[in-house]
């Protein structure tokens, strides 16, 4: 299929400004604990609390974001803010009467990766990993970190109700059930459409990349 040039070319323009933009915004508010970093963005604070261990809890799911998610990027690739994605997700988990413990993983932006870190510490051996793009996955401890259980690749059809629902299997998974895949659109023209603007994205966030910082635990507030 021909892709417009013009368009992508109008579309990386569009990109590059939003993110020279959002580079010139404080990203990063000094905690009231010299061992806490606060990151705040509008509707969202996460406050990294140390070093993510593994669980003891059986009836947590553990959700892992990736480097930049909610400080260097704060939408999704069609616009979803972190802090609804971030909302929906955990609701969805509670909603099945779990816990969710929310980590960030610094050492990769690799979504199966990191979905794969949140499920080994995961008291339930279940995790679910989040792309600042929106590209997510629910991962199982013991599968191979390019094995999932179930796996969101196109982010432009990825919605509010989605996100929820991403939840919701998710802890029906670490509840010993095996509930049917969340039901997701396919839309082929979103791959050409949108194949440049998520290029860059996953480049910013892969320039974030620690691979020697550990994942660190964080206190969601939403606000």
């Amino acid at each position: 299929m021909a892709i417009n040039e013009k368009l992508i070319r109008e579309v990386i323009e569009e990109v590059l400004l939003s993110l020279k933009v959002e580079n010139q915004q404080p990203e990063i508010i000094a905690g009231p604990k010299p061992s806490s970093v606060i990151n705040a963005i509008q509707g969202l604070e996460l406050t990294e609390t140390g070093i993510a261990t593994v669980g003891a809890r059986k009836d947590e799911v553990v959700v892992a974001l990736a480097p930049a998610f909610g400080i260097h990027q704060t939408k999704t690739i069609v616009k979803v803010p972190h802090n609804e994605v971030l909302k929906e997700v955990i609701a969805g988990i509670e909603e099945e009467g779990l816990t969710a413990r929310v980590i960030r993983v610094y050492h990769t932006s690799d979504v199966g990766f990191v979905a794969h870190q949140a499920a080994k510490i995961s008291g339930s051996g279940i995790g679910i990993g989040i792309q600042s793009k929106g590209t997510t996955v629910i991962h199982q401890k013991d599968l191979q970190p390019l094995a999932n259980l179930e796996l969101f690749p196109q982010a432009p059809l990825l919605d509010s109700d989605t996100f929820r629902a991403i939840g919701k299997n998710a802890a029906k998974y670490a509840k010993g059930e095996s509930p049917n895949p969340v039901p997701t659109k396919n839309d082929q023209m979103a791959r050409p459409k949108y194949q440049a603007i998520a290029a860059l994205l996953h480049i910013k966030e892969t320039e974030h990349v620690d691979r020697n910082k550990k994942p660190v635990e964080l206190q969601v507030k939403f606000n």
